[in-house]
């Protein structure tokens, strides 16, 4: 084998141990990504991703022949930095975050070995990895609101009387309820992933590519107000007998599909030539061209990227260990000044497993109140307080819809004095009435309704070792007509008890 020959299959070598680094160290991260990829419809496109960025690679395979290896090491400080963002996100455990983190890593790795000329060749398909990330839950109630919004101004601008309660409504051929489902996620997921390759695959601007991906992000989100119009629609004429089973889900897809060829077809209009972008490319390389790394210069950036990549699991590894708590959390010692009772009615908040929980029904003469504590130590992914899988209702499954939810601040009269406490209110109804339900968390010490600044306070404990106690507060009252009956419930609960509960809790805190 002559010297050139195996010069490159070392380079190659180099390469393919680096590229695969992340998903041997951080196997459990690329694990995830994958699990939610099985487990959800919405994110399932993560699959075809990677392909689509190699094949997008492989179009340029031209160009990275006549560009030279040579490494770039302020690409190790942006590899630092995700490193860093994994580390935190991991202490936090926010999933998306460190998610985007570990796909990072890729992008970044091409940057610091092979060179900024190399990375600027094939800077989208790497970035597209990107895409392959499941985030999108947080647009799920927005999206529903607009949805809800959309479709009852519609009806309403139609002649078609509607009583609306929330995200549900009734207009007088039926019921009708906006769910996740047909919040439009999963149109607004699949439009933007299809408007980034379709922009760059058409157009060589910036503008045009941006205006395009803009459109992308705006028409799906107008155009599934206007399915779900459709829907409701095809159901009233048809006295409820179409569009409303599965067969709405379907026509909600070739609706998206016709919208999807209508943006590209009119997109398609402005195309540039891809030929004579890829001359001028070919002659920029051609005129300042230099020479390659040594395998020696190869060798010690992939050592560099290797140790990088260690040693965040391992600061990880000594952190976690350092903050884990061997005792179980006892709630035991609160007692309320209110008299015990039987539950009012039945429902059950979808909690991840606590460490530990109380469950109990107070009532006086007037009033009559539940309390539950779930308490979290030594959190992980499966079990912890501050998770998109923590809610106070199921969209389905259950006797309960979910009303309105808003956050408040409410001023509490305690026997130290006053007191601001921020809460989230979430109202139900159903069979057993109507529930008002407010919520709040408890993370070593600190009373939050923040679920990033939570995750914020968690990660930073976690740093100064002082552990990742965190607990769910979650009070309610039922109530006839209307919800002030049961404010009042709850505020004279927690004017009474609350110093109490804080009290359990602390105690726990200091174990």
């Amino acid at each position: 084998m002559n010297r050139p020959n195996r010069n490159a299959l070392m380079t190659g070598a180099l390469f393919a141990v680096a590229l695969l680094s992340p998903f041997i160290l951080y196997a459990g991260t690329a694990r995830s990504l994958v699990e939610i990829w099985n487990s959800s419809e919405t994110f399932a496109h993560g699959y075809i991703i990677a392909p689509i960025s190699l094949w997008l690679i492989w179009r340029k395979r031209q160009l990275l022949t006549m560009t030279a290896v040579v490494p770039y090491w302020p690409g190790l400080a942006l590899l630092v930095l995700a490193g860093a963002g994994w580390l935190l996100s991991d202490l936090g455990d926010v999933q998306v975050i460190r998610q985007y983190c570990f796909v990072a890593f890729i992008p970044l790795i091409v940057l610091t070995l092979a060179g900024s000329r190399i990375f600027k060749v094939i800077a989208f398909p790497l970035c597209f990895l990107l895409l392959a990330v499941p985030f999108g839950d947080m647009f799920i109630a927005p999206l529903i609101n607009f949805t809800t919004d959309f479709t009852v101004t519609a009806l309403q601008l139609t002649g078609i009387p509607v009583l609306r309660n929330g995200s549900s409504f009734t207009i007088p051929s039926g019921n009708w309820s906006v769910v996740d489902a047909c919040s439009g996620v999963r149109y607004l997921i699949s439009s933007f992933t299809l408007g980034c390759l379709f922009a760059y695959l058409t157009y060589t601007g910036w503008k045009k590519r941006l205006l395009l991906i803009i459109a992308s992000l705006i028409i799906p989100v107008i155009a599934n107000g206007l399915r779900a119009y459709m829907i409701v629609m095809l159901g009233h004429l048809s006295s409820m007998t179409l569009a409303v089973g599965v067969d709405h889900l379907i026509y909600g897809w070739v609706f998206f599909g016709l919208v999807m060829y209508l943006l590209f077809w009119v997109g398609n209009y402005w195309r540039d030539d891809p030929i004579a972008a890829a001359a001028s490319t070919v002659q920029e390389k051609n005129s300042d061209r230099p020479g390659s790394a040594s395998l020696s210069q190869l060798l010690r950036s992939t050592a560099v990227i290797l140790l990088c990549l260690v040693s965040f699991l391992l600061i990880v590894n000594v952190i976690e260990r350092s903050n884990h708590n061997p005792h179980t959390a006892d709630l035991s010692g609160f007692h309320s000044s209110w008299e015990p009772a039987q539950a009012a009615v039945q429902w059950q908040p979808y909690y991840l497993p606590a460490q530990t929980e109380l469950d109990r029904s107070y009532a006086t003469d007037t009033h009559k109140v539940r309390l539950i504590i779930k308490y979290y130590r030594n959190q992980t992914h499966q079990a912890e307080l501050i998770s998109s899988s923590n809610k106070m209702n199921l969209d389905t499954g259950t006797n309960w819809a979910n009303n309105t939810q808003t956050d408040l601040v409410e001023n509490l009269t305690l026997s130290g004095g006053k007191k601001q406490l921020s809460v989230h209110e979430t109202q139900l109804s159903g069979s057993g009435g109507y529930l008002l339900i407010w919520s709040m968390d408890w993370i070593n010490g600190q009373f939050n309704n923040s679920h990033i600044a939570g995750k914020m306070i968690q990660t930073f404990n976690k740093l100064r070792f002082a552990g990742d106690d965190a607990a769910a507060l979650i009070i309610s009252a039922p109530f006839s007509e209307n919800p002030e009956e049961a404010r009042t419930a709850l505020r004279s609960f927690l004017s009474s008890d609350f110093m109490a509960i804080e009290s359990v809790l602390n105690a726990n805190r200091g174990q």
